[in-house]
């Protein structure tokens, strides 16, 4: 496939559904056996905000451009995957389970015998995983591929499908809860990106926040623009320019004057790993915005699937924190502003403990901290 490369991301207001063109619209209605074999074994055409496939190859929208420059880029190996990820060119924890589980499902497609497959895609899977060791929906999404007893084309690719499918329906959900929280003429801040571009479909926090806008309620969006890479002032803002939603874009340390001043009454964040007893893993920042919000009496909610929550992890003192380069700290867009010696702290995640939680909203519902202290989380491993 073709890079593309334009000045302005012309289409990305539209919503996933719409720009979800899988092969089924172009396929016949009474296929020959050897065509059906050929899909089943192909990656079908399809195409959302931030991640497209054609004739079996799959590209990733680089969000480190975003929103001056669209580009393209191929996707369809395990080390261009694991780049993409590490490089957040593409991010989000949904989406980059969903795309490292069809990027080894387009792997296999390379390959004929199952044995071979098996073998390398244990390999692949781990490898991937390491990319982003915060973000549970990777390791989730990978153990699931490399789990599947018969790990040929065809079944790969149906289960790479069924995840990709499978978060588009949580989102759904889970937007729906929030938005039920959410009053007309209500002021909501959030912090990094949570919508599209960081999911398959209408996003987590950001999905919240769409579906309380399209149900006619009046809100206006406070956005973080997120040190040190400026997710939000970046993706979010664009997002929501896009959604044609009301917003002001701040920059992180003005959360407290506008909560103090009574312009902020909801907060809405995404995860990255959400701990079984409530705490959870989200970017930088996420931990002072509940503090603040806390000291204000605000509600304060994280948003998610039921993928991101770790059933192996009981508290949030053992979620794994990534660390980043220096450079993301010292400096920005080819500018440095700090001396090159400089010592650099720079974790991608922090932890935000269930006490400063009004409410974790997953696609199975609502869970308030009473609920999660009785073990509603852990619960959800039996569903």
């Amino acid at each position: 496939m073709e890079t593309a490369k334009r000045g302005a991301v012309d289409g990305l207001e539209q919503s996933p559904a719409k720009r979800n063109k899988t092969s089924n619209e172009n396929r016949s209605e009474n296929p020959t056996k050897s065509n059906l074999d050929q899909e089943l074994t192909r990656l079908p055409d399809f195409e959302f905000m931030s991640v497209r496939a054609k004739n079996n190859q799959l590209e990733i929208l680089d969000q480190s451009k975003l929103p001056n420059e669209e580009i393209w880029l191929p996707a369809s190996t395990p080390k261009q995957m694991y780049e993409h990820i590490q490089q957040l060119r593409v991010r989000g924890a949904p989406l980059i389970g969903c795309c490292a589980a069809l990027t080894l499902a387009l792997t296999a497609t390379q390959n004929s015998e199952n044995s071979e497959n098996s073998g390398k895609l244990r390999i692949h899977a781990e490898y991937l995983k390491s990319a982003r060791p915060t973000a549970v929906n990777l390791g989730y999404a990978c153990d699931l591929m490399a789990s599947i007893p018969d790990p040929s084309a065809q079944n790969l690719i149906s289960k790479a499908l069924e995840i990709r499918d499978n978060e588009i329906r949580m989102c759904d959900s889970m937007s729906n809860f929030g938005a039920s929280l959410v009053s007309d003429g209500d002021g909501i801040l959030t912090h990094c990106n949570t919508g599209s571009l960081a999911t398959f479909g209408v996003g987590t926090a950001l999905g919240v926040i769409r579906a309380a806008h399209r149900a006619g309620k009046k809100i206006h969006v406070y956005v973080d623009e997120t040190r040190p890479l400026l997710q939000g002032g970046r993706l979010t803002t664009y997002e929501l320019q896009k959604e044609g939603i009301p917003y002001t874009l701040i920059c992180d340390n003005m959360a407290g004057v506008l909560m103090a001043k009574g312009k902020i009454q909801r907060v809405f964040v995404g995860a990255d790993r959400i701990a079984t007893n409530g705490d959870f893993a989200n970017k930088i920042g996420t931990y002072t915005v509940a503090v603040l919000a806390k000291h204000h009496n605000i509600p304060f909610h994280t948003v998610a699937p039921v993928s991101t929550v770790d059933f192996n992890c009981h508290t949030g003192s053992n979620i794994p924190i990534e660390q980043r380069s220096s450079k993301e700290v010292m400096g920005a867009f080819g500018v440095s502003w700090a001396p090159s010696s400089a010592q650099v702290y720079n974790p991608a995640f922090d932890v935000t403990p269930i006490e400063l939680v009004s409410s974790v909203i997953l696609d199975s519902g609502i869970h308030t901290p009473d609920m999660i202290k009785d073990g509603s989380l852990f619960k959800l491993k039996e569903i």
